[in-house]
């Protein structure tokens, strides 16, 4: 493809066909972190980083099939056998009820789990009977909590048994200090046999190694000097004094939620102190993440309070953090050459990033890159990796930050195209292997029914009839009861079809597409109303009210849109990539679009005029009697392509490609490396002016 797409020739280039985007990013990293053979990288999983990433959770579980440590970089740290241990933040919270009855409690729980009030269950030994203690939270504040109250307790009233939910807060009491865990668990049951809630703690603040007893959670300092008060008179001889602010601690209780039909329970460790940091280091055999779909991480795990929500950073060597990366990014049975483009570019652009996530380097989405532990782990993947240990994308002495799409669509972006920077290193080039991922694909009948709906059928479903229609078009009926007629190109489970077609049933094929895929692909139909929906708060103009007209305006040096216009009146956007998101999650910018109850036509003079299904034109209808049909027109252009005119605007938007398109495209590298080419011909190919060095 050359290096520019003409506008005439453009929509005429475009196929049909879909699918995913991906993208791709080291801090000073703690010495306790495990495996430090090598440069370390932390990735974020859970954090609450404002505008730049929030994933968050208000419980973390990990589990290990070893013995593994928690603790801190200079304080104490527990020993744990194997099994699961759990983490929130101490914050804001309401206590819903205490109970010694667990199905109580555990049916509360069930009530509160499908809301946003998400239940902890936690139990505890008071007076020597088990007790378990159900909460909901955090909450950022105290005035959300309270909020809260009024909700869980019409959530839960048939448990609560006369209780009334309560705010929690993070204002402790303690008891003092002590060098070991049974001198601490030894104080804790003394208060608990006296009635009296109370939690060993574990100290995190530096050059701390020792434990101390905690009770109270209490909001206001004055609620804290009641309870002081209150426990120093009932029991005798103890002295309570309050937990400084400043102190990092974890709170250890017993979690009694991982199953709410039978009592199963597991240690739960409290974050207490906004600059709290725990670390958990497993045997080398890896960490679960339960929260995480379950997926099992390399190297050591940090947890901490940050904006006042749970955050968990996986710490791990930069490597070994590639060989997840490239396994999740790309197909393993791709040429080996194109999962060393891929490591090259993951390794560029992870060491790129500097601390662009506060807390971390790059995060497990593809808002950097892919990251999902062991488990998109590949032994060709691992050789790929190892082969090109240390090398990166180096352009003026610097390290590249080598962003990657999926499918380029045929041509890569220019900067312009997409976040309004200039050439260099990234400009458009040529991706005709693209194309590879619709090899073996099924093709799809785009057909049109004689009730005037169009639609397509996959081609194993498909007979094509010996009769045509006036102007030489196909016809067909279908091989079983039933048959789905799509709305695009693909089986779409959450979608339903716009039609349905049995034997004997005939239809006018309008043409035949490669099923929707990552280099081609149709999307659609959107109403005006959902177009409208969907581009609000993403223009920097005003939407209109109604839509009738959307075109594309103005095109980049690759043929992506730089201007779509509604109704004549452009929408303009912050950056021209921005139209993928505000028109409904489009794969690419680099689209046409086909309102479904209109045509234009192009006169003899060279003037142009815009009609619609009900104006009549002298066109083939669906029955192919030459005549207009009362829902839906064919209109057939000068080489032979054809199309349906529905009643009522609709808006598809047929396209190619799949990402922002800037940069190496990943299904681009396999079409280069199936036709031979190296890969650091491959990256220099499609990161120009660079070099690869070994660092």
């Amino acid at each position: 493809m050359g290096k520019a797409i003409q506008n005439k020739k453009w929509s005429r280039r475009l196929k049909v066909l879909a699918a995913a985007v991906l993208m791709a990013g080291c801090l000073q990293v703690p010495a306790y972190a495990a495996e430090n053979d090598g440069q370390l990288i932390r990735v974020a999983m859970f954090a609450n980083l404002g505008s730049t990433y929030k994933s968050t959770t208000p419980l973390i579980t990990l589990e290990s099939n070893g013995s593994w440590t928690i603790g801190s970089e200079t304080g104490a740290n527990l020993s744990l056998p194997a099994g699961q241990i759990r983490f929130s933040a101490d914050g804001f919270r309401v206590k819903v009820l205490e109970t010694a009855d667990f199905k109580t409690a555990a049916a509360a729980a069930k009530l509160l789990q499908p809301t946003s009030d998400k239940p902890l269950l936690f139990s505890s030994s008071v007076s020597g009977k088990t007790v378990y203690q159900l909460y909901t939270g955090n909450y950022a504040t105290e005035t959300l909590a309270g909020q809260a109250v009024a909700r869980v307790q019409k959530v839960a009233a048939a448990q609560l048994g006369g209780q009334k939910p309560v705010v929690t807060g993070n204002k402790h009491l303690s008891t003092g200090n002590y060098s070991s865990l049974q001198e601490a668990q030894a104080a804790q049951s003394s208060l608990s046999a006296s009635g009296i809630t109370s939690f060993t703690v574990l100290s995190l603040d530096a050059g701390s190694s020792g434990y101390s007893v905690w009770v109270g959670e209490a909001v206001t300092d004055a609620e804290l000097t009641a309870v002081k008060k209150a426990i120093e008179t009932q029991v005798g001889g103890v002295s309570l004094s309050p937990v400084s602010n400043n102190s990092s601690a974890l709170i250890i209780r017993q979690d009694a939620g991982l199953s709410l039909d039978t009592p199963k329970t597991a240690a739960h460790y409290t974050i207490a102190g906004t600059e709290a940091k725990a670390w958990v280091q497993g045997d080398g055999n890896g960490i679960k993440v339960l929260e995480r779909s379950q997926r099992t991480y390399r190297g050591d795990m940090e947890l901490s309070i940050v904006n006042g929500d749970l955050a968990l950073v996986n710490v791990v060597p930069l490597e070994q953090y590639l060989y997840s990366v490239v396994g999740a990014e790309v197909y393993s049975s791709w040429p080996a050459e194109a999962l060393k483009v891929q490591a090259v570019a993951a390794r560029s652009y992870a060491l790129q990033q500097g601390t662009r996530f506060q807390i971390a380097n790059v995060v497990d989405t593809t808002l950097s890159q892919a990251y999902n532990g062991v488990d998109s782990e590949n032994d060709k993947v691992t050789s790929a990796v190892d082969a090109t240990a240390g090398e990166v994308v180096k352009s003026g002495g610097k390290i590249v930050e080598a962003v990657f799409s999926s499918n380029a669509g045929g041509q890569t972006a220019h900067p312009s195209e997409v976040w309004n920077g200039g050439a260099g290193v990234f400009t458009n080039v040529d991706s005709s292997g693209d194309t590879s991922a619709q090899a073996g694909l099924h093709t799809w009948y785009h057909v049109l029914l004689n009730s005037g709906i169009s639609g397509y059928i996959r081609e194993d479903n498909v007979k094509e009839l010996s009769s045509k229609t006036d102007a030489g078009l196909s016809k067909v009926t279908v091989t079983a009861q039933n048959t789905n007629v799509r709305a695009i190109p693909l089986i779409q489970s959450t979608v339903e079809p716009v039609a349905k077609m049995n034997p004997g049933n005939e239809a006018v094929v309008l043409a035949k597409v490669a099923q929707s895929n990552d280099y081609a692909w149709v999307r659609g139909p959107f109403t005006s109303a959902q177009l409208v929906k969907t581009l609000q708060g993403k223009t920097t103009t005003t939407v209109p009210s109604s839509i009738s007209t959307l075109e594309v305006t103005k095109r980049g040096p690759s043929g992506r849109a730089l201007e779509v216009s509604a109704n004549g009146q452009a929408l303009t956007v912050k950056y021209a990539d921005t139209y993928r998101s505000a028109l409904g999650g489009l794969p690419s910018t680099l689209f046409d679009i086909a309102g479904t109850g209109s045509y234009t036509v192009l006169g003899a003079d060279g003037n142009t005029a815009s009609k619609t299904g009900s104006q009549g034109a002298a066109v083939l209808s669906a029955s192919g009697t030459g005549t207009s049909s009362g829902n839906a027109l064919v209109v057939m252009s000068g080489d032979g392509q054809a199309r349906a005119v529905t009643q009522g605007q609709n808006f598809m938007f047929i396209g190619q490609g799949n990402g922002h398109g800037l940069g190496l495209s990943q299904w681009g590298a396999k079409g280069m490396a199936d036709e031979g080419y190296d890969y650091q011909e491959i990256l220099k190919h499609y990161y120009q002016n660079a070099t690869i060095v070994k660092e």
